[in-house]
């Protein structure tokens, strides 16, 4: 890395960590003083595109796949029988978290961080993604996303330079992620080297969006942690009213604040699978004799 690229690396963590300050700031100001500070254009439209990404109808085709859960299980037979496969449930719900944090989320975060280097990320997570069936899933539901980008998202979000409440930098750097988004959906169709991935364009696309960065990190750990948990009550081992239960659980929150901390810093360079079996599991999935979900 050379001198420049390295102090563009510390103005962007020393950014990073001066944002996450002033939100712990906010976060101690009393209510009353809160209420001053929230009611803003910006964060109503970083809300918003927060609703829209956490909607369970986004046609991203994650509800598609298990994730190797549906493989997990078949593998992980019950003693006896009879007996409940729940504990193996929450077993494999943590190191499917674990799996995703140290894989993909670094992508997440240099997409959002450095748009103009998605095609090198793409492919950099392509070539470190060595299980065929997990690297299918992951294209299958980026261009998913880039579609949903496409034909949804980009009439509404690729305006004016100053929405939002957005300055006049803001919206110059807003305005090139667009274009960048833009013109990668435009090669995809044409390149033989593409991919779309899905962690380094859902990076992208919420930057686009305005979503905060640890909030679009959050979102991306906790939208897979809500596709195993569905996968779970559709092959009957727990009911949606458990599923809740977990969704809502102070357990997973934790869980998943702790893995944001954890990979918040993290270049790609770093990135690895740090549940090797898990790759076995996922890529069993399409030798099952019978199967529910989709390699």
């Amino acid at each position: 890395m050379s001198t420049t690229d390295s102090d563009q690396q510390s103005l962007k963590d020393e950014i990073a960590d001066l944002e996450r300050r002033l939100q712990d700031a906010k976060s101690r100001l009393s209510p009353s003083d809160a209420i001053e500070t929230l009611p803003t254009l910006a964060n109503d439209a970083a809300l918003h595109a927060l609703f829209l990404l956490s909607d369970s109808a986004l046609p991203l085709g994650s509800f598609a796949f298990s994730s190797g859960l549906e493989s997990y299980l078949a593998h992980h037979r019950p003693s006896p029988p009879s007996a409940s496969q729940v504990p193996s449930f929450y077993a494999f719900l943590r190191l499917s978290l674990s799996t995703l944090a140290s894989t993909a989320l670094p992508y997440v975060l240099a997409g959002y961080r450095s748009p103009e280097d998605i095609e090198t990320l793409d492919n950099d997570f392509d070539a470190s993604t060595p299980c065929t069936v997990a690297r299918r899933a992951s294209i299958a539901q980026g261009r998913a996303l880039l579609t949903v980008w496409d034909r949804s998202f980009k009439t509404q979000y690729a305006g004016s330079t100053t929405a939002n409440g957005r300055s006049e930098t803001e919206g110059k750097a807003h305005t090139s992620a667009v274009e960048i988004l833009t013109s990668f959906s435009k090669d995809l169709r044409t390149s033989s080297h593409l991919n779309a991935h899905l962690a380094p364009l859902w990076g992208v696309v919420t930057n686009v969006l305005s979503v905060p960065l640890r909030d679009s990190a959050y979102l991306f750990l906790f939208s897979h942690a809500r596709t195993v948990i569905s996968a779970a009550v559709r092959a009957s081992v727990m009911g949606p009213y458990q599923a809740q239960s977990v969704l809502a659980g102070a357990e997973l929150q934790k869980r998943i604040r702790g893995l944001v901390e954890e990979g918040w810093n993290k270049k790609v360079e770093d990135a690895g699978q740090s549940v090797p079996v898990m790759d076995l599991w996922v890529g069993r999935h399409e030798k099952l004799y019978s199967r529910i979900f989709n390699s």
